[in-house]
């Protein structure tokens, strides 16, 4: 953003403080708009049957609205930092009304993760004929379970927790200053853990997680990248998350 375009947003939102008019309510809209976009486009979310792309974005208007109602110029943040989690919590919110990971899609991907477990202490290492196998599924419907797990992991670090004062994200949970040796041993050895199952991947796997958790790309954005469709980079998410989980699960037996 530029420092014209700062001073733009900062000139609205005290305006808004100062006399909080329905147009100037709709113009603050109207300016952030672009931003569910943004959020909704780096969600991994396929729309549920009944819904398209464009019903997510109405969701994430919701968390716009409520950002912009609670958002307060005092307190030193951008609004696009503030209001982010928010568009991204009322999409989930919604979502999850809709019902749109259903008992039977979840029963499913637990299938999947057992299969993978058990092929993983099995065999020491996970192949897609291996779990097909232990599952006793064709190819087409072990990818699409594969698809569902990927759409099964959407929680993010950009959510924010409720507490009793306010609300923190995710993300500022994990880090504390004081910790001691004994915590700061342990949090070495997950991450030991961490970088070790992530070795077990194929390079496919581990470059798809670094463009999306590393890079912000969008699912779309690195299926270009790598040259194949939005569904597929879908799919191999989705495995390298349940292998991910499988292996972590193998070292905690």
């Amino acid at each position: 953003m530029s420092q014209g375009e700062e001073n733009s947003d900062a000139k609205l939102w005290e305006e808004y403080a100062n006399s909080p008019t329905e147009a100037c309510r709709e113009r603050i809209v109207k300016r952030y708009l672009p931003l569910i976009k943004y959020v909704v486009a780096r969600m991994a979310v396929t729309p549920p049957p009944g819904l398209d792309y464009e019903d997510l974005l109405s969701f994430g208007v919701f968390g716009l609205l409520d950002a912009i109602e609670r958002f307060d110029l005092s307190k030193g943040f951008s609004f696009q930092t503030f209001a982010v989690p928010r568009i991204r919590g009322a999409v989930l919110d919604e979502l999850r009304k809709c019902d749109w990971f259903s008992r039977t899609g979840r029963e499913k991907v637990q299938r999947l993760n057992r299969a993978m477990e058990k092929v993983l202490r099995d065999k020491g290492r996970l192949k897609d004929e291996w779990i097909m196998e232990e599952m006793g599924v064709d190819e087409k419907t072990y990818f699409e379970i594969q698809e569902l797990a990927s759409r099964s992991y959407i929680t993010s670090l950009d959510e924010v927790t409720p507490l009793e004062d306010g609300e923190v994200s995710l993300e500022a949970t994990l880090a504390d200053d004081r910790e001691g040796a004994p915590e700061r041993l342990e949090y070495e050895s997950d991450m030991e853990q961490l970088v070790s199952a992530m070795k077990q991947l194929s390079e496919r796997e581990q470059q798809v997680l670094s463009l999306y958790y590393y890079d912000g790309l969008s699912l779309k954005e690195i299926g270009r990248v790598l040259g194949v469709t939005e569904s597929r980079v879908s799919q191999i998410h989705g495995r390298a998350l349940s292998a991910l989980r499988a292996t972590l699960q193998a070292t905690m037996i």
